[in-house]
């Protein structure tokens, strides 16, 4: 076995170096103007160590919301350089607007161009470094897939879509030839026994077996795997790869032994952090409600432009533990829209008004749920309720449906600032491996963190 490693950082780790090396870029380029040019707005002493902190602060926050730190668009030089400019923009005008925490406003106005310059600068051109080298294939992690033929194209199209670097060379059939054999054209398939050789000579990091079904690990294989593990190779579990790299839990592969994949969060049972969550939909509820009726006369009169009719409607949800509640909502779709039956609401859905796809788009039909958030039927973040019939049918066909009901419904979620329309039972089972994440993993900062994807989805104007 080669002992030659190949260099890759995990996703975690690229998305953090991403962000301090963005705040390094952004200090290091305003310290060479404070040296190269009459700049001194801004200056990194010891005296003065807290405006780099709030600085770093700012950036990593704003870049969060207009999503610097998403690693499918940081490798795309165009989108990168648009989120840098948004970034850059609106951290630069709360960083003056701050003048408690941070320098007081130059008297030459000028430096602030500089300030703002030396900001775009200094992350682009890092990030020109970024897409050069550590997106390029050398840092590329490459993988061979052990599994069922019939699973392999799902297991690949799940991966690859979700980091970039995670490069799948090639696959090992686990199942037992047959007379009729399937065939998967997206990949290079090896047998068992070329393994060792494959790794050596493809630089291979990481084994991930995808098998659903033990017997279909053949004597072959399993002698393999463990000499290859008695090496050194990293071997992995589909299940937790594919978790730790697309934050969903693979209720696809769980069979009878949930329990090991849902070791559902302590937060769940923290009372501290239960009262902390209750507080936040408190105060959360409390401005969204007030934030509602100062928009409340622009709403009207669009919904009497146009939508004409009600401008509220109710409707059957489920909630915490399965029991039923009203949901409120603006109205966004023509009156009647369901006279034909109950159906799945679509992109694009023709039954949705004009101004009721602005409300949508902007997430501004969703403001009286507040109202069920201070009530307590529902929570700022959490699974989005369903209706009775979907839960119904949804339940028949998706494992392990009903335990997104272990919480309460939210207003927003892991699944909504991850996934766009549920319009299919396919992407009902998308939707469910982001709650059950969440229900898993919960905490504070990935709380934060959904709050925060929330207001990227405003932002870029991806309500549904």
């Amino acid at each position: 076995m080669s002992s030659k490693k190949g260099i890759h950082f995990e996703v975690s780790e690229r998305k953090i170096l991403l962000r301090i090396l963005d705040v390094i870029a952004a200090l290091g380029g305003l310290y060479i103007i404070g040296h190269s040019f009459e700049f001194d707005y801004f200056t990194i002493t010891k005296e003065n160590w807290t405006w780099s902190v709030v600085l770093g602060v700012y950036l990593t926050i704003f870049g969060s919301v207009f999503e610097l730190y998403d690693l499918q668009k940081s490798s795309q030089l165009d989108t990168v350089f648009r989120n840098i400019i948004l970034t850059a923009s609106i951290t630069v005008l709360v960083y003056l607007l701050t003048p408690i925490i941070t320098p007081f406003l130059p008297v030459n106005r000028l430096q602030i161009i500089y300030f703002y310059i030396a900001i775009i600068g200094s992350i682009f051109l890092w990030r020109l470094a970024y897409i050069a080298f550590f997106a390029s294939p050398r840092f590329y992690k490459k993988v061979i897939i052990i599994g069922e033929i019939s699973n392999i194209e799902n297991v690949v199209k799940s991966i690859s879509e979700s980091d970039p670097n995670y490069k799948i060379i090639g696959f090992v059939n686990s199942e037992k030839s047959k007379l009729e054999t399937v065939t998967f054209k997206g990949l290079i398939e090896y047998l068992p026994e070329d393994l060792p050789r494959i790794i050596k000579t493809k630089n291979v990091s990481e084994l991930v077996v995808a098998i659903t079904n033990p017997n279909n690990i053949t004597a072959q294989i399993y002698n393999q795997l463990t000499l290859l593990l008695e090496q050194g190779l990293t071997i992995r579990d589909y299940t937790q790869v594919f978790e730790e790299i697309t934050r969903r839990v693979p209720v696809q592969f769980v069979g009878r032994d949930f329990y090991k994949y849902f070791p559902f969060s302590r937060s769940n049972q923290n009372k501290l952090y239960l009262l902390y969550h209750r507080a936040m939909d408190i105060v959360f509820s409390i401005i969204g409600i007030v934030f509602g009726i100062i928009l409340s006369p622009f709403i009207i009169v669009g919904n009497i432009l146009g939508n004409r009719g009600p401008l509220f409607y109710t409707q059957k949800r489920i909630g915490k533990y399965g029991k039923s509640f009203k949901i409120i909502k603006y109205r966004t779709m023509i009156k009647n829209a369901e006279k034909g039956g109950i159906s799945w609401a679509v992109e694009n859905d023709k039954r949705v008004t004009t101004f009721g796809r602005f409300l949508r788009n902007t997430r501004l039909d969703e403001l009286p749920q507040f109202i069920n958030v201070l009530k307590g039927e529902m929570s700022i973040i959490g699974p989005r309720p369903e209706r009775p019939f979907f839960v119904k049918e949804l339940s028949r066909i998706i494992p392990f449906y009903e335990t997104r009901h272990t919480i309460k419904p939210g207003l927003s979620g892991w699944a909504q600032v991850n996934s766009r329309y549920g319009s299919t039972v396919e992407d009902s089972l998308n939707k469910l491996q982001y709650d059950l994440y969440y229900i898993k993993h919960r905490n504070f900062f990935l709380d934060i963190n959904i709050i925060v994807k929330t207001l990227s989805t405003i932002v870029y104007y991806r309500g549904q």
